[in-house]
């Protein structure tokens, strides 16, 4: 159950969106700011910039200026140590992000956090690993061509669990393929030429 929050603390959520929808009704509209960057999940230098432009803004009411982001840049981060630490007065930063291990431990270790992440189970992808082909590969790459960072990652998650429902021998180097699959969308590759390489690569592999 998400309350309202009236000090400086750090949200890790399942849904980002949904919980900015879920806060913002609890926050007066003059006084709140949600920064984050609107063509990436990331959180760049650019919103770090404009985190401290805003923060330095005058105000007798408290404020409440919220950072989102999937990931944290950690030169963006670095450049709001100084000021998440003696934040300006009447100002107050709620960090929401996915992942503890996106926030650099001198931030995560002086602001107080709030795990709400809850447990979903996972559905297993509706391709047959065992028997991929092109036409059935095309057709799940054309639904999912503009998912999201976090979708993509659960596509990679759902393929690696169906692959292990139809009892599929995996190798070390088939697995490190989903890992790294993970790695690359976390790094912004494009999530179509990562979902694309890897189904390419266990269709090899099942010839």
């Amino acid at each position: 159950m998400l309350t309202f929050i009236d000090d400086s603390c750090i949200l890790i959520v399942n849904d980002i969106t949904e919980t900015l929808n879920k806060l913002s009704p609890l926050y007066p509209t003059h006084y709140t700011r949600v920064i984050k960057n609107e063509e990436k999940d990331e959180f760049q230098i650019a919103q770090a910039n404009l985190t401290i432009k805003e923060a330095y803004i005058a105000s007798n009411e408290k404020k409440y200026i919220f950072l989102c982001g999937t990931t944290f840049r950690r030169e963006a981060q670095n450049s709001l140590l100084k000021i998440l630490e003696e934040p300006p007065k009447n100002v107050v930063f709620i960090i929401v992000t996915n992942s503890k291990s996106s926030i650099l431990p001198t931030i995560y270790s002086r602001i107080p956090y709030k795990y709400l992440k809850t447990s979903i189970s996972k559905e297993p992808c509706k391709l047959d690993i065992a028997k991929l082909d092109l036409k059935d590969m095309y057709s799940f790459l054309k639904d999912n061509q503009r998912v999201s960072k976090n979708e993509a990652k659960e596509l990679v998650e759902s393929i690696l669990l169906k692959a292990k429902l139809q009892n599929l021998e995996l190798s070390q180097n088939q697995l490190e393929i989903f890992s790294k699959s993970i790695k690359l969308i976390d790094l912004n590759s494009k999530p179509i030429n990562v979902l694309t390489t890897l189904l390419l690569t266990l269709a090899n592999k099942q010839n």
